[in-house]
């Protein structure tokens, strides 16, 4: 039997968001194949650095792994938006060192999780939030430019939620960062697309939308 864990943040856990609905979780256990086991490990609030502790928690029957994180890392750096620059160059170099500090740790935790040898899938943070504006839009790039090349450096299939989830119905009306019923949905549909589509064995990167 097949068995997918999810790991990451609240794009997954998202029960608290859709109270008497379908989590994400529900959702894609109820769209993969009889043959096929999906379990959740991801917790909402959590960063990049936690996925070492989540890995702790997957079943030995574990066969592959999805991934969404960053968003949270994202969030913390957006304070940044908030500094005083004195020119645009200025601006984009404080950008660059979050940026960094992003990328750092995102080829750690991605390095640790390759190193279990399962066949894995990343996600894109979606942009899209209704209450984000142009400028954490802009920024966000950045981080999302590090998970696309990640994913396409080591071949790893991508699911971009920045096409997926693209409507405000998408978000939850109790947090509106977090994926609604209806976004809920369009992610789990995803996910399952690409565990029945991609060629796990190929030595490409398939974008998923």
């Amino acid at each position: 039997m097949s068995h997918v864990v999810l790991l990451g943040d609240s794009i997954f856990d998202n029960e608290a968001y859709v109270p008497d609905r379908p989590a994400v979780i529900d959702q894609v256990r109820r769209g993969l194949p009889p043959s096929w086991n999906a379990t959740l490990v991801a917790v909402d609030g959590h960063v990049i650095e936690d996925i070492e502790r989540q890995l702790k928690q997957v079943p030995q029957t574990a066969t592959h792994f999805v991934i969404s994180v960053g968003g949270n890392n994202a969030l913390q750096a957006s304070l940044l938006l908030n500094d005083p620059a004195s020119t645009v160059g200025d601006a984009l170099a404080q950008l660059a060192a979050e940026a960094d500090k992003f990328r750092a740790v995102y080829v750690e935790m991605l390095r640790g999780v390759l190193e279990l040898g399962k066949p894995t899938c990343i996600c894109t943070i979606y942009d899209a939030v209704p209450v984000i504006g142009p400028a954490e839009r802009a920024a966000l790039a950045g981080f999302n430019d590090i998970i696309t090349r990640a994913a396409n450096l080591v071949g790893l299939p991508l699911i971009d939620l920045r096409v997926i989830c693209n409507h405000p119905d998408d978000y939850s009306p109790l947090s509106p960062i977090e994926p609604s019923v209806v976004g809920g949905a369009k992610i789990a549909d995803a996910i399952c697309r690409m565990l029945a589509g991609h060629d796990f064995t190929a030595d490409r990167c398939t974008v998923w939308v």
